[in-house]
């Protein structure tokens, strides 16, 4: 297939519905393209983004790490150099249903929705995905994901782990590991780094940042109102600035969907990153809405009643979802699977300080402390750890999503990940 304004490739691409509950009519929309050399060796590697209820597809593929990027005022997509199917065959979906292109025909599913049937849905479209593309069975297959991915990684990963022991031999996955960047994993120490880490970069002051360390207990859910006020004065001081790249300009005048207007989880939790350009996500809404490109895409197929969005407006209630991802990603390492995190430290979403302090509590048993990593220039690229299963990596001056600040060490950092080489600890 191919899209309107798409630069010329020599790999193949598909994009489509896979049906995972034929009762309901639940089906995932997915955009998959071959690895731009050699697509028959290399591993397959799907990519989540979070949310809950944001696209892979509108983050992902069209303004991080898909080979094609959306551009301003331009009908046309560009090439992205470091596109990461130089790296793997690249897989995006649109989960869970309600997102994106995904749909549904039984509206009360969308009331259902949380973290397990989200997980459950994967797993099948990745069953389905797979007698669809049987060629792919064999490679090595890998997840990679961002944000709430913190969480959708990790609980795809354990479905896929439990189920291989328990199915029939043709639809086992020859899964091999997971690798999460500025991920939500547990949400007391998330919380309380993304505070530290705001007052370490003088974004709230000193006043505010003892009052919340007085008076919040991060280890309780809910936290209690007076908490919560002192939240919402926090959240406050990010409708200036961007919270997801402290140092990148806002959007002034964006037309983009899915602005918070309260930082619950669901509710603009996660709903308003952005690149070098801030209103990089109103050119990729006006894209996709377009009928010649759903049409070459093969999507929207039941002619969805409302436009298709970066982060789903019709997602408003999310039935569950586990306080810490801990105990899950130490079942998967004590399990033999390979466990990379990465951290972008100019996010003050989910910061490094909340990933190191999370990190910290999972307690593995460091065997490479703090060492530098360099990029080909010769540059410092950010640090690493070592823990026993575990390799933790930093990238200097990327905000929350990584691949769009920093594409070239995005790159570098997938391909150390794939072929589980440690990142270059001397220039070169």
């Amino acid at each position: 297939m191919e899209l309107p304004g798409q630069p010329p490739v020599s790999f193949k691409q598909y994009a489509g519905y896979v049906t995972v509950n034929e009762t309901h009519g639940r089906a995932l929309f997915y955009w998959f393209f071959e690895a731009t050399t050699n697509s028959s060796k290399k591993p397959l590697l799907l990519w989540l983004n979070g949310g809950p209820g944001c696209s892979s597809i509108g983050y992902g593929e069209a303004e991080e790490l898909g080979p094609f990027l959306t551009q301003k005022n331009k009908p046309e997509l560009k090439l992205n150099h470091f596109t990461w199917n130089k790296a793997a065959n690249l897989l995006f979906l649109e989960s869970p249903v309600g997102v994106g292109f995904s749909y549904t025909n039984t509206s009360t599913d969308i009331k259902e929705l949380g973290d397990t049937i989200t997980a459950q849905d994967s797993y099948k479209f990745l069953v389905n995905w797979f007698r669809r593309f049987p060629q792919f069975k064999s490679h090595k297959f890998y997840i990679a994901g961002e944000s709430y991915a913190g969480h959708y990684v990790p609980q795809l990963a354990e479905q896929i782990f439990d189920n291989n022991k328990k199915v029939k031999k043709e639809d086992r996955i020859n899964f091999k590991g997971f690798m999460i960047g500025n991920a939500l994993m547990d949400d007391e120490t998330d919380q309380k780094g993304m505070i530290d880490y705001a007052w370490d970069h003088a974004v709230i002051s000193d006043h505010l940042y003892d009052s919340i360390k007085r008076v919040c207990n991060f280890s309780l859910k809910p936290v209690g109102d007076d908490c919560d006020n002192l939240l919402n004065q926090y959240f406050a001081v990010y409708k200036i600035l961007d919270m997801y790249s402290l140092y990148a300009p806002n959007c002034v005048n964006s037309n983009f969907s899915t602005l918070p207007n309260s930082l619950s989880t669901i509710e603009g939790w996660l709903k308003r990153p952005t690149g070098y350009d801030p209103c990089l996500s109103d050119y990729t809404e006006t894209y996709m809405n377009r009928p010649d490109v759903q049409a070459a895409l093969h999507a929207n197929i039941t002619k969805i009643p409302y436009p298709w969005t970066h982060c789903s407006n019709n997602i408003s209630f999310w039935n569950d979802a586990p306080f810490s991802m801990l105990p899950t990603i130490k079942k998967l390492i004590d399990g033999g699977l390979r466990v990379w995190v990465y951290s972008g430290d100019t996010d003050g979403r989910i910061p490094v300080t909340s990933t190191r302090l999370t990190l910290r509590k999972l307690g593995l048993k460091i065997n490479e402390d703090w060492t530098p990593w360099y990029t080909n220039n010769k540059q410092v690229g950010g640090w690493t750890v070592g823990y026993d299963g575990l390799y933790f990596v930093t990238i200097r001056g990327a905000g929350h999503q990584v691949p769009t600040f920093k594409p070239k060490q995005a790159l570098q950092l997938v391909r150390h990940f794939l072929s589980n080489k440690k990142l270059p600890s001397a220039p070169f």
